[in-house]
């Protein structure tokens, strides 16, 4: 078995592990990069008032993202080989090197965090294939929760399986609500077995499915704002993500070609 914790040390993020740019192909590093620090209660993901719309060319509605990968990787520019493709005719605009930091096959990803969410904002934890071939691109979503779905009872929790373009997969997600403080810090996991993947939330499984994606995944984890949900005359404080802690525990990780090239660091942007 072979184990992987990060507890976000300060002062810097792991950039063996981590790329700080949400879905970077599509844009760059540097125009997709978090607003984020490591202090001592973790990483810190936020989305202050000048953060930037994530392709604002390409993504409608408007978006903003702060957002952390353990893995990254694409094909030459011009291209359209790259992770999550959200729309028709997308070519690669920034040549990715491939890093897998932390791309599991089975086991149990955990994702400690606490989240300050208005109603315009949300949060999630997601582990998606690598799309290193175009059918390893399925999803498995340990959380998401969304601001305005927030209420003094709780909040609605999203967990579940995308297909997107995995024909071995069909869709099967949805948002329970649960009596839960989501500013308060819990323990977002789900365990991977070849027959299937239990959803856990501080220990306690709250969903089972019988279906599992037969491919080593990456680890994303985001803080996103939607410009566009704004109220007039309304002050809406900046969303933030603290992520204290993530654990990988299962079988030996090996990237299934031999061992990828050394990754170059992305531009790093900090709030």
């Amino acid at each position: 078995m072979s184990a992987f914790d990060d507890r976000f040390p300060p002062p810097e993020l792991d950039r063996s592990v981590w790329t700080p740019s949400y879905l970077p192909a599509w844009s760059s590093r540097a125009a997709a990069a978090a607003s984020y620090r490591v202090d001592e209660e973790g990483l810190r993901l936020s989305i202050p008032d000048d953060h930037p719309v994530w392709c604002p060319d390409l993504h409608h509605p408007p978006l903003r993202v702060s957002a952390v990968q353990s893995g990254n990787w694409s094909g030459p520019v011009g291209s359209t080989r790259g992770q999550q493709p959200f729309r028709e005719g997308l070519v690669v605009r920034e040549e990715q090197p491939e890093s897998r930091g932390f791309v599991p096959l089975h086991g149990r990803v955990e994702v400690e965090c606490r989240a300050v969410l208005g109603p315009r904002s949300m949060f999630s934890a997601w582990l998606i294939g690598m799309e290193d071939r175009p059918d390893r691109c399925g999803e498995i979503c340990l959380v998401e929760v969304f601001g305005d779905a927030i209420d003094d009872r709780g909040a609605a929790l999203g967990t579940g399986i995308h297909p997107f373009r995995d024909p071995a997969l069909h869709e099967e997600f949805s948002a329970e609500h649960r009596a839960i403080d989501v500013a308060q810090l819990h323990r977002y996991a789900v365990d991977r077995r070849p027959d299937g993947v239990d959803f856990l939330v501080d220990g306690e499984v709250v969903r089972r499915s019988a279906q599992s994606p037969a491919y080593p995944m990456l680890l994303i984890i985001g803080l996103f704002d939607f410009p566009d949900r704004a109220v007039p005359g309304t002050v809406e404080p900046p969303p933030e993500l603290v992520v204290r802690r993530v654990v990988g525990t299962g079988p030996p990780i090996r990237p299934p070609d031999g061992d990828p090239p050394p990754a170059q660091p992305p531009t790093r942007r900090t709030a």
